[in-house]
């Protein structure tokens, strides 16, 4: 099968002008040339055409898009990577789409809506943070399941958070031991929210990860200031710290 200028162009959204640019710079020729001078296209050149608009869509000017192109050993693994951009964009999108959704439907409700769930897919919080320390598909399972939930749900998962905190502070308050019952039950009870969260290995019921997380979560939880005034200050977050990885030692 193959196409003239006028119809790759036509399909293409671009035109013939473009074509024969391409052409003379050496990014696109045509698969031949007929008598009568007509150019034609075939499977492979507009293989090759639909990657050249897919580098432009991202913004890359010709001579890096050549570069791109003759640099490269095996055309399927350039595919590959294509597609992984344009999914990374596809998520990024329907992450936006969800919290333009949420600004809509909190409007309508006549509440205030969440600044931080406003622009999720358009600076996601954490986002960096989460991928350094748990990978990718945590992050990315984990996100696109907080921004899936409908304004109520949010707001219960808000709240179950809020009254954990509160019961951690509460026992700080107490005289509590980080070691004791009303501690470790505690400890217990914020593994299990945690294995509400897809993507986590508590979630996954990765035991040796699962240990991992909890560790490494307590010791974050003292390490870094935001959530140090979260649990009043620096030794409550220090008591929850230490009744997570005494849970994460013995009873997990």
């Amino acid at each position: 099968m193959e196409w003239t200028i006028q119809e790759l162009a036509a399909r293409a959204g671009i035109t013939s002008r473009t074509l024969r640019h391409y052409d003379r710079v050496g990014l696109l020729a045509p698969s031949r040339v007929g008598a009568n001078g007509y150019r034609y296209y075939n499977p492979t050149a507009v293989a090759r055409l639909q990657r050249i608009l897919l580098m432009r869509r991202l913004g890359m000017g010709l001579p890096a898009i050549a570069e791109v192109l003759a640099d490269e050993v095996d055309a399927l693994d350039g595919l590959r990577a294509h597609i992984a951009a344009l999914e990374e964009e596809r998520a990024r999108i329907e992450r936006q789409v969800r919290s333009v959704r949420h600004t809509l439907e909190a409007l309508q409700a006549g509440v205030e809506p969440r600044m931080d769930v406003m622009l999720a897919g358009f600076n996601d919080l954490y986002k960096d943070e989460v991928i350094s320390r748990w990978g990718e598909r945590a992050f990315q399972v984990s996100n696109d399941w907080w921004h899936g939930k409908s304004l109520d749900q949010q707001r219960a998962w808000k709240q179950d958070t809020e009254d954990l905190v509160a019961a951690w502070v509460a026992a700080v308050k107490a005289g509590d031991s980080p070691t004791s019952e009303h501690a470790q039950s505690l400890a217990a009870r914020h593994v299990q929210w945690l294995s509400q969260i897809p993507g986590t290995p508590t979630a996954e019921g990765d035991r040796e990860r699962s240990i991992e997380m909890v560790n490494g979560i307590g010791d974050m939880f003292v390490d870094d200031p935001r959530f140090a005034a979260m649990y009043d200050d620096e030794a409550g977050a220090t008591f929850v710290r230490d009744a997570l990885q005494a849970y994460a030692r013995t009873r997990m």
